[in-house]
């Protein structure tokens, strides 16, 4: 199997914008052409990770409108959704069509556009991949993360605050970050303070509605040299499905899809949790930094929340987790968000992460679909 490169990365300003879904993914489509170095027309495929274009926009088909909008005619083409993971899904797709020998240059571009919806539309809109049983008793993602949320401070004797303290620190990286939403600090009693939204979560446990897109090139690494000096490879990936009704979960404050996407990411990758440097982690809610942290092996069961209070997974810590502010900070546009995390990773390990950088040779990302019902963990490492 062809080991996959990372040639060029981009991603555009994430927060409200005026562009519509097929402006904001050719505006990270061309940026990412010209960070490569490449025509549209030498892409051999061509993916789109968009979770809702149809709901949020009546906008149907962009796979092949960005195709023409890039000029990557006759690229094959196809649009991949796995809900809010369908970032990390697009890079799978991508990985696979070159991994496989498929295609010598393969583009993802990943992109949302959701503001102009009211945030009760767009929830309804989200809420829409929940099972139907629960859909219809009105449970939304925001309700399972309070509950699970409320579980794990109880089972693990958890202070509130160690959840506030997630927010806190993904808002001071995302000041680093300029293509973040929010780009300011906030201090712990304006997290405690903020207006409940799901009890124990409030106002500042959630990331926001967001509009944006970010991009990848992938090539082999055999001919990733003729394109450019330096690259980033992806060294492990693996994707799992857990139970769709999150109730039917033996324990709901551990993510199936999580420890199982991450095992074989690490299996393929020959590597551990320890052999991992910096990690961009979905944190829809901030409990779930504290789930995947714990689910990929980075901390024991119920031992996250005590890294995050004694600044483990500050930028400036031993394992740092979401230096670009994370989905919380940074913004969370469906479709794009797991394409930003790669991005994030790729930034690093490339050394150009500015402000924001630390110091990396290996990186994870994790996207999680639902409220873990999907999941896909990529492990980066840069070239030698």
């Amino acid at each position: 199997m062809e080991r996959v490169a990372i040639i060029g990365a981009s991603m555009t300003q994430f927060g409200q914008r005026d562009s519509w879904i097929r402006e904001l993914l050719a505006e990270a489509g061309q940026a990412c052409l010209d960070d490569a170095g490449v025509e549209g027309s030498e892409v051999d495929h061509l993916y789109v990770s968009n979770m809702a274009s149809g709901e949020f926009e009546g906008q149907t088909g962009i796979a092949n409108a960005v195709a023409h909008d890039l000029n990557a005619i006759p690229a094959y083409t196809a649009r991949i959704d796995q809900t809010s993971s369908s970032g990390g899904a697009g890079v799978y797709s991508a990985w696979q069509s070159v991994a496989s020998g498929a295609s010598d240059l393969t583009m993802l571009v990943g992109g949302e556009k959701m503001t102009h919806r009211t945030t009760a539309e767009a929830t309804d809109v989200i809420a829409s991949l929940t099972h139907p049983a629960e859909y219809k008793h009105g449970v939304t993602l925001p309700s399972f993360a309070g509950l699970t949320a409320r579980r794990y401070l109880h089972v693990h004797d958890a202070p509130r605050e160690s959840l506030a303290k997630v927010a806190v620190k993904n808002h001071k990286n995302g000041v680093d970050n300029p293509h973040a939403q929010f780009q300011k600090e906030v201090d712990l009693e304006t997290v405690m303070e903020s207006p409940i939204i799901a009890d124990p979560l409030r106002l500042y446990d959630f990331c926001p509605i967001t509009d944006g897109s970010a991009a990848l090139m992938l090539c082999p690494e055999s001919v990733a040299k003729e394109y450019t000096d330096d690259y980033v490879t992806i060294a492990g990936i693996g994707g799992a499905t857990d139970t769709h009704v999150v109730h039917e979960r033996a324990d709901p404050t551990v993510m199936g899809g999580v420890v199982d996407s991450g095992e074989d990411a690490y299996e393929m990758a020959g590597l551990g949790p320890d052999d991992i440097d910096m990690a961009e982690l979905h944190d829809m809610f901030t409990i779930l930094e504290f789930l995947q942290s714990e689910g990929l092996g980075f901390f024991e069961q119920g031992e996250g929340w005590k890294a995050v209070e004694e600044g483990v997974t500050d930028r400036d810590g031993e394992l740092p987790i979401n230096t670009s502010g994370g989905l919380k900070s940074k913004g969370h546009p469906l479709g794009a968000s797991g394409v930003a995390q790669i991005y994030e990773v790729y930034q690093q390990l490339m050394g150009t992460a500015g402000p924001r950088q630390v110091e990396a040779d290996t990186g994870l990302a994790c996207n999680v679909g639902g409220f873990g019902n999907c999941v896909i963990t990529t492990i980066l490492e840069a070239s030698q």
